[in-house]
């Protein structure tokens, strides 16, 4: 079980953080922070900079910690409500990703979300410095926590559309 709950916080983890250095950088693809700042205006936040660094920073952080299994609930937290974001973003698609729909954000909320539940295993960081196990309700707490916060999130950046042009969120409520 150990092994299992290795390969999967270091797949999850270093894919979640990948997409942060993607926001705000030309690795892995990126556009620099000038792309990811555009992205997010394309998809209808405000915010310019700030909103991309923040983006940027959450999935890089909660995807490092979670590879470790580094304080895993906050870090579980963090990635659920990041992935969150991510999903409203691509509801109005539909589920799947050819589509660019919400598909790859919902596996790793899952996953991050397992991981919240089950722990990182024994080898991890928190085993390591004797942080396992967690309190019962630290993964309950972020499986609530993350996309509650993820939802305040979209809700607060969400920029209002010009009369007559719908930016996709708003026309994902409808």
């Amino acid at each position: 079980m150990d092994t299992g709950l290795l390969i999967l916080r270091l797949v999850a983890g270093l894919l979640i953080a990948g997409h942060g250095v993607q926001k705000v950088s030309f690795h892995l693809g990126g556009n620099g922070l000038a792309g990811g700042t555009e992205e997010f205006r394309h998809d209808g936040f405000r915010g310019g900079r700030l909103t991309a660094l923040a983006a940027g920073a959450g999935q890089l952080g909660a995807g490092l910690f979670l590879a470790a299994g580094l304080l895993t609930p906050a870090a579980a937290t963090t990635a659920v409500g990041v992935m969150t974001v991510a999903a409203t973003v691509k509801w109005h698609n539909g589920l799947w990703v050819q589509n660019d729909g919400y598909e790859y954000p919902l596996v790793l909320v899952v996953v991050a979300g397992v991981l919240a539940l089950t722990g990182p295993g024994r080898w991890s960081a928190d085993h390591v410095v004797g942080l396992t196990p967690w309190p019962w309700w630290a993964g309950p707490a972020a499986l609530v926590t993350g996309p509650a916060c993820g939802l305040l999130t979209r809700v607060v950046l969400r920029r209002p559309s010009a009369p007559g042009r719908r930016t996709p969120y708003a026309q994902a409520a409808d």
